[in-house]
């Protein structure tokens, strides 16, 4: 098994607990972190994503004045795993995340960008339009 294949099956996995504590699975959040962070909605996870963004940014700024970079990896480590409740309880998975960088590969990062405002242009103009 190659690492890309345990990576996708460790998230895959992951996945499959954090769903299990949606509440409409029954998650008991006297009994689970992420069964109390989705209980409680949309804006206590989506604070923790805010939390642990900030935690990377600070342990990759330490990590360049000779902190431990590994702390960077443990960060990013929670911060995945509070994005991946966000997806749990919008009905989205990581392979759906997978699927967007793969069809992302081999494009320029800055022809994506260019697109993705030409398009917001387009869509806003259609809407000023009716």
């Amino acid at each position: 098994m190659n690492a890309e294949t345990k990576s996708s099956d460790a998230l895959a996995a992951l996945a499959a607990v954090i769903e299990s504590r949606l509440p409409a699975c029954g998650g008991d959040p006297e009994a689970s972190y992420v069964a109390r962070l989705l209980h409680k909605g949309p804006d206590a996870f989506l604070k923790k994503i805010g939390e642990e963004a900030t935690e990377v940014v600070m342990a990759a700024k330490d990590a360049d004045h000779g902190g431990d970079k590994a702390k960077v990896v443990y960060e990013v480590a929670d911060l995945w795993f509070h994005s991946m409740i966000a997806l749990a309880h919008y009905g989205l998975r990581p392979a759906d995340v997978i699927t967007e960088l793969q069809r992302r590969a081999g494009t320029s990062g800055l022809e994506e960008k260019a697109l993705r405002k030409a398009l917001a242009r387009e869509t806003q103009s259609a809407g000023d339009a009716s």
